[in-house]
Formats: structure tokens, C-alpha cells, sequence
């Protein structure tokens, strides 16, 4: 059963043995107009839950539901703190958890991705144990598209709108990569979907889940293995 920070008392954390940390990361961002702004969230806080389940004495802390998303500041909702002000997050959470084993923050955005790594190497440089880990699914679509949505069918099916769900721009996104950062996702998909989530279904969305939670499991146990 997991076990989450945000419903323990003082007293109980006292008595705990330095469990290790897991942190969410996610976004509030648009997510095409059938999935929800904290889609990256959810995804997040549901891998975190499994992998500290497996985790003897692992704590899931209270998700960190906006990131750097400014790339989809064209669609109206979508908010964003800045990389700068997400390093600086990143950083004094780190350093406020020296009551912990160390912290692993799971990033299920990848806008976030680089601000994690950097915040990483200096919280590493000052002597703390921290890993950050991407939620990534080996060849899902880039954003909304078939690997989120099934995820999400299989995670959380009453949030997403089954009767909205349209294919986006299905272009690659190596080739879309540049503009999208530069310009905004909404300079390359009217929708905000890259890829096509019309065919995703709930069981796909568990076999990529049950194979993301195994990738993020491995990386876990590699890195932790010294910290207590």
C-alpha cells in the first residue's frame, strides 16, 4: 500500500526509517481537447505509487503539478512557472529533504527535463542523493496522442473525453521538435495532439504503463542501491 507524506503526521514520519522520497513532477498544460491539463500529473503520481510500493519504506510526497510549460502557452489554461523558477523549486525541496534517504523525482513532462537533469548534478555537487527519472514510453507519440491517452484509459478513464478524441499533427517529431520549441505547439497542431489517439484502448494503456512503471523500477533500484 503506498505510502504518501501529504497524510502522515510529524510523529509518524519520526518513526519511519529515512524512507526514500518520491516525487511527482508534472504540468499544467493542454493536453488536445480530450485529455486533462494535469494529464503529465496524474501519469506521474500513478508511477510514483507503483515503483515506491515495490520500494520498502519509500514515501510518495504530494505531487508538483506545474512545471515549464511554456510551449503551450497558445492554449488558453495551460500555466506555466518558467524553467528558472522550476530549478529553484527543484533545488530547495531537495535540500529541505535531508530527513530522507534521498529523493527521486519522477518528471512526466518532458518540458521539465532539462531543469531536472541541471538540478540533479547541483544538488549531487552538494553532497545530496537525488535521481530524476522521465516518464518515457518507448515509442509513444510525442504529446496527447495514442501512448497518454491509453495510459490514461487504463489509469483514469472517467477523465478523458472519449467523445472529443481526433487525431493531431502525425508528422515526426524530430521534424516538428524545433518550431514546436521556438514557435509553440500551437505553431504545429491546431489541436495540441501530436500523433493519433483514436486508437488507443485501456489495455494498451496498461501494458505501456505496467512497462513504463518496469523501466523507471530498474533505474530505481541501479541508483538506490547504496543509499541506505
Amino acid at each position: 500500500m503506498t505510502v504518501r507524506l501529504g497524510s502522515m503526521t510529524w510523529p509518524e514520519f519520526v518513526g519511519a526509517d529515512r524512507p526514500i522520497l518520491l516525487v511527482p513532477l508534472g504540468s499544467c498544460e493542454q493536453h488536445g481537447p480530450h485529455l486533462p491539463f494535469d494529464t503529465d500529473t496524474r501519469i506521474a503520481s500513478a508511477v510514483s505509487e507503483a515503483v515506491a510500493d515495490g520500494l520498502p519504506g519509500a514515501v510518495v510526497a504530494p505531487a508538483i503539478g506545474i512545471g515549464a510549460s511554456g510551449e503551450h502557452a497558445g492554449f488558453a489554461g495551460t500555466l506555466s512557472i518558467g524553467c528558472e523558477a522550476l530549478a529553484v523549486v527543484l533545488r530547495e525541496l531537495v535540500r529541505s529533504a535531508d530527513a530522507f534517504a534521498g529523493v527521486i523525482v519522477v518528471n512526466g513532462h518532458g518540458g521539465n527535463s532539462v531543469t531536472l537533469a541541471e538540478a540533479v548534478i547541483e544538488a549531487t555537487t552538494e553532497g545530496r542523493r537525488v535521481l530524476g527519472v522521465n516518464c518515457h514510453v518507448h515509442g509513444g507519440d510525442p504529446h496527447a496522442g495514442f501512448a497518454e491517452t491509453s495510459m490514461l484509459l487504463h489509469l483514469c478513464p472517467e477523465v478523458v473525453r472519449t467523445d472529443r478524441i481526433e487525431v493531431g499533427v502525425t508528422t515526426p517529431w524530430a521534424e516538428l521538435r524545433e518550431r514546436a520549441v521556438s514557435e509553440g505547439f500551437a505553431a504545429v497542431s491546431a489541436n495540441g495532439v501530436l500523433g493519433d489517439p483514436t486508437r488507443a484502448t485501456a489495455e494498451d494503456g496498461r501494458r505501456l504503463f505496467a512497462r513504463l512503471v518496469a523501466d523507471v523500477q530498474d533505474m530505481v533500484a541501479e541508483a538506490t542501491a547504496g543509499w541506505r
